[in-house]
């Protein structure tokens, strides 16, 4: 291939070749040529997720769970947020109760907007008489407004929640996971293989055991709708690892007769291909989420609407940051342990290390070719002043040839 004529200049210069220009990081990111090096740095990944992992362990180990009343057990009393001195707060609601009984309740919050919002008060276990006593309390000093509009008694309700019910929840959800990690395992060996397949469960057990970590972390109660909402980011993060994982086994495809990169590459390639798509899908997945805990927090208040929108908020983030950063770095490790990945990886190495020493070579002789052309014309150069210096000496001696030396010509007028 001959070199592009770029033209020349006003001086008759040849023009130099403009610089590329910088393609910018959103236009790298939409067409998805590999310009983010995930794979190569897939030990600063490892460090971030282990790290991340300790910590959760730890907060889960030293700290624990705040976990509601349907695992904890106990008992719930629930009235009109509207009383007969006005609305009704949280703050009230438990100086009652301390009142009634001498302690404090566990927890107080306001479920619901408008009219029909309530508040509801959390304890543990109590016996009839002491319902009966709070109440009474409740009643006396917030005066509660039932449904015929005047304050009453029996706008007041208690319910005993058995710690019982939730721990049969945890063994069923427990039970699902195990079934849903088997499941997967078959079906990733089956249309993958068996690389693929650990690579995803590594993903989805760091999902769990960061999700989990988050809530012990911050402080989130973990209600029932928590352990749901915990089963049902797996699909998520599932789906967005098989995504990936189809584009990387369709780019190495054949891989092992080629020399023009190597698996490692053929992964980056296919993780930078599919990132703008997992992002898009991650984008329109957290639009109907944060809806639903718009809808659970803000209207109804807090509730199982909530406790499922939170979980499958932070298992969705944590789930497409592991599929790209996690999933697939494994992989990629795992298939380099097998000595046909590394032979063929040494091959395109020794290829490009060919073509480099090549490119070298001809980078010298074209130093050598203009180094002999500078040569030459600057003995040419040589040769013409040379000439020119020689030609000025015979010309004169033959203007003065026939004469004495020394002794100028003159012509005398007759």
């Amino acid at each position: 291939m001959g070199v592009e004529d770029l033209g020349t200049d006003a001086e008759g210069s040849p023009k130099t070749p403009a610089p590329a220009k910088r393609e910018s990081f959103f236009h790298r990111l939409y067409v998805g040529t590999g310009a983010f090096d995930v794979i190569g740095k897939r030990r600063r990944w490892y460090i971030f997720f282990g790290a991340l992992v300790l910590v959760c362990i730890a907060s889960m180990g030293i700290k624990g769970f705040n976990f509601g009343i349907d695992f904890e057990g106990g008992t719930q009393i629930q009235l009109p947020a509207k009383g007969s001195h006005g609305q009704i707060t949280e703050d009230g609601a438990k100086a009652a109760f301390e009142k009634a009984l001498g302690r404090p309740a566990t927890e107080a919050q306001k479920v619901g907007t408008g009219a029909a919002s309530t508040i509801q008060i959390r304890s543990e276990t109590l016996d009839p008489a002491d319902v009966f006593k709070l109440k009474q309390e409740l009643f006396t000093e917030l005066g509660p407004i039932g449904s015929n509009g005047q304050p009453s008694v029996q706008a007041i309700s208690d319910s005993a929640v058995s710690a019982s019910w939730g721990g049969e929840i945890s063994q069923k959800a427990i039970i699902a996971l195990l079934v849903f990690l088997v499941a997967v395992t078959i079906f990733l060996a089956v249309y993958f293989d068996l690389r693929m397949a650990a690579a995803a469960l590594i993903s989805l057990l760091h999902d769990i055991v960061v999700t989990a970590g988050i809530y012990s972390l911050i402080g989130f109660e973990v209600t029932p709708a928590t352990v749901i909402g915990l089963l049902t980011i797996l699909g998520f993060s599932l789906y967005d690892t098989v995504v990936v994982f189809d584009k990387v086994r369709e780019n190495s495809r054949g891989l092992l007769g080629l020399t023009r990169r190597t698996f490692g590459e053929a992964a980056n390639l296919a993780l930078n291909q599919t990132l703008m798509r997992s992002i898009n899908t991650a984008v329109i997945a957290l639009l109907p989420i944060l809806g639903l805990l718009i809808v659970g927090y803000v209207l109804l208040g807090s509730g199982t609407l909530q406790d499922l929108a939170l979980v499958q908020l932070t298992g969705t983030l944590v789930g497409v940051l592991s599929s790209i950063a996690l999933a697939t770095p494994l992989l990629v490790d795992f298939k380099m342990r097998d000595p046909k990945f590394r032979q063929q990886a040494d091959r395109v190495r020794a290829r490009r290390a060919s073509q480099a020493r090549k490119a070298a070579d001809r980078a010298q002789d074209d130093e050598f070719d203009a180094n002999d052309d500078e040569s030459l014309d600057a003995e040419l150069r040589k040769e013409k002043a040379y000439a020119a210096a020689a030609s000025v000496p015979v010309r004169h001696q033959k203007a003065n040839r026939g004469r004495p030396s020394g002794k100028p010509s003159s012509k005398r007028k007759r």
